[in-house]
């Protein structure tokens, strides 16, 4: 082939049919993918929208951060209340247990010695818990703590335990049962 030959024919590779394109712009020679937005985002649409997602993000943040706080406030106090009830069980077990106590102090008192391995081995485990008795000879008259039977009066105004007679206990510093006390104004 010659090169003219190459030069028509490419000629009519590239004529293009004048009477199918009339009457179109010349913006709609593009195809449909490649279609130019008629309105191109401007810069202040742009930073709209981008302040718009800022605070949306903002407030997603907050209720995570609030939602966050809320469960380890939930957690703290769900700990709390349960150690707490622990603790109520425990305090009313070792209630239950103060007339085995009593029962031990009675048997000492009547001088049978076979109990006290058993009142020892038992105050032991309520005191590591928390059980504390109370030292109430001698000390003055606490209604909060003691549990007046009788009462003596005296030469003074102060009221003292004279007697005790029945031991009181507190649990992890708490009144868990009064004394049983005689009184006396000294």
């Amino acid at each position: 082939m010659s090169s003219e030959e190459d030069s028509d024919s490419e000629q009519e590779e590239l004529e293009l049919d004048v009477e199918q394109f009339e009457g179109l712009s010349p913006d709609s020679t593009t195809s449909s993918s490649e279609s130019v937005p008629e309105d191109p985002l401007s810069v202040e649409l742009i930073l709209e929208s981008l302040e718009g997602v800022t605070a949306e993000r903002d407030d997603f943040r907050d209720s995570l951060q609030r939602l966050q706080a809320e469960f380890e406030n939930f957690r703290r106090r769900s700990a709390q209340e349960s150690e707490q009830r622990i603790s109520a069980g425990v305090s009313r077990l070792a209630e239950a247990l103060l007339p085995v106590l009593d029962a031990c102090d009675a048997a000492e008192v009547q001088g049978l010695s076979d109990v006290e391995p058993i009142q020892t081995a038992l105050i032991a485990v309520l005191s590591k818990a928390g059980l504390a008795r109370m030292e109430v000879l001698g000390a003055p008259f606490d209604p909060n703590h003691h549990e007046a039977m009788s009462f003596e009066t005296g030469e003074g105004n102060e009221q003292i335990v004279a007697e005790e007679l029945r031991s009181g206990y507190l649990w992890a510093g708490v009144v868990l049962r009064p004394a049983m006390v005689k009184v006396r104004e000294q």
